[in-house]
């Protein structure tokens, strides 16, 4: 399984790296499973993915963000591949570095898998080629395109004001959203760094390469405290809400966590209990992930006063 995932990532990179910046790509196709706009870049990428593991390994299930569940048609699958085929759909179409492929894999059993039943995750860098490759309980390896091993390089820094982080934007409401970071982002804003990357991928395995402290995705908790927020959220999702789903999450979650760092959702609390197999409002997921647990800590501190500041205008 581990080389499956390996070769899936990188097959899909090779498949999409020559799409990278191409204006056809941004071509609207569909709405996917998610709600989210489906990009003819994607649609190549998908298509690309259903024919391979139905030669490679037709006995397989594979969720996609486009797709859904797809099943064997030969009987009930063992495991299921949970694939986004471009994690950073946009910075592809702008031909940036941060676009990913991310792959992560469970076992099929009785019940639905959760977050907390991906054994094996590969997350490769569409335009370098570089991979993280983790397995549960077995860490995380860091690859270039060359072969060359890059070690797992935590921030040691626990200062907020010093902070080089990132948070998913893309489809939140710009206000309500600094009104619950607003503070972290003036915290940060000189001695340190806020990012908005345009994936969730890369923006996680940032935290193993060292180059940044921390990830945030604040969108679902703010509909759980504020329901009404979620007019707001279709409004800027024309019509879906844009939150992180678990094949966003599934494959860097397990990379950073193998790599030492603290993931959980806005609350603190581990994401191993959510649904693996999912789009949609009722199994998106926040997340806040940090190089240590005095970094995580001093987050979700501030993060209480943003969500309090929230709920005072509602």
């Amino acid at each position: 399984m581990r080389r499956l995932v390996a070769e899936v990532a990188l097959g899909l990179r090779d498949h999409v790296l020559p799409l990278l910046g191409s204006h056809a790509g941004r071509a609207h196709v569909q709405a996917g499973a998610g709600g989210d706009v489906t990009f003819a870049i994607d649609e190549q990428a998908e298509s690309w993915l259903e024919q391979y593991l139905a030669e490679r390994a037709p006995s397989l299930a594979f969720y996609s963000e486009d797709r859904g569940l797809v099943e064997p048609p030969g009987g009930p699958a063992e495991a299921v591949l949970v694939v986004d085929p471009i994690d950073g759909t946009r910075p592809a179409m702008a031909g940036l570095e941060s676009c990913c492929v991310a792959v992560a894999a469970a076992p099929l059993h009785d019940g639905a898998p959760s977050m907390g039943d991906v054994t094996v995750a590969c997350v490769a860098e569409i335009k370098t080629g570089t991979t993280f490759l983790a397995e549960r309980g077995a860490g995380v390896g860091i690859l270039t395109a060359a072969g060359d091993q890059v070690p797992v390089r935590l921030s040691s820094n626990t200062d907020i004001a010093r902070m080089f982080w990132t948070l998913g934007f893309r489809g939140r409401p710009a206000g309500p959203l600094v009104t619950v970071l607003g503070e972290l982002i003036d915290a940060s804003s000189v001695g340190g760094a806020v990012f908005d990357l345009g994936s969730a991928a890369f923006d996680l395995t940032r935290i193993a390469t060292g180059q940044l402290d921390a990830y945030l995705d604040v969108g679902s908790r703010m509909i759980e405290e504020v329901p009404a927020m979620r007019a707001q959220f279709e409004h800027v999702g024309g019509g879906a809400v844009l939150n992180n789903s678990p094949y966003d999450l599934a494959a860097a979650v397990l990379c950073v966590e193998e790599a030492g760092a603290v993931v959980t959702d806005a609350f603190g609390r581990p994401l191993s209990a959510r649904p693996l197999l999912g789009s949609g409002h009722d199994f998106q997921m926040s997340c806040v992930a940090a190089a240590s647990s005095e970094l995580h800590a001093a987050i979700l501190f501030r993060l209480e006063r943003g969500i309090e500041r929230l709920r005072a205008q509602e």
